[in-house]
């Protein structure tokens, strides 16, 4: 929904009276605060993409994928064994992600104890 959309139907609630005029003023204040979220870029957002250190048989990769894209992991071993079985590709593709996808961190910090 764009910021007009948001104030029509803020003016509309006025209106009807579900809202109070300081309810409003707050609410449209609120609105025209918040910062455009701009879009990440493509690069952006493929730097995310990282191999899993929790969901992996054997180099993350499909589990690193399912975090990705949302999709389970199960149906990324599928797609991988379908590629395999149809033409070998899948084993390529797979073991140049498992070489040039970096492993998700799980580095662990304790907290600081604040006990002498």
């Amino acid at each position: 929904m764009t910021l007009a959309q948001e104030l029509e139907n803020l003016e509309q609630m006025r209106n009807r009276g579900a809202l109070s005029e300081d309810e409003f003023a707050q609410a449209k204040a609120r609105l025209l605060q918040q910062p455009p979220i701009a879009p990440l870029s493509k690069v952006t957002a493929l730097n995310g993409l990282r191999r899993s250190a929790s969901d992996q048989w054997i180099g993350g990769v499909c589990g690193g994928l399912s975090n990705f894209t949302g999709m389970d992991t199960w149906l990324w071993r599928l797609a991988f064994a379908l590629m395999l079985i149809l033409g070998g590709t899948g084993l390529l593709l797979y073991v140049l992600m498992w070489i040039l996808v970096p492993l998700e961190s799980t580095t662990y910090r304790a907290p600081l104890s604040t006990n002498p």
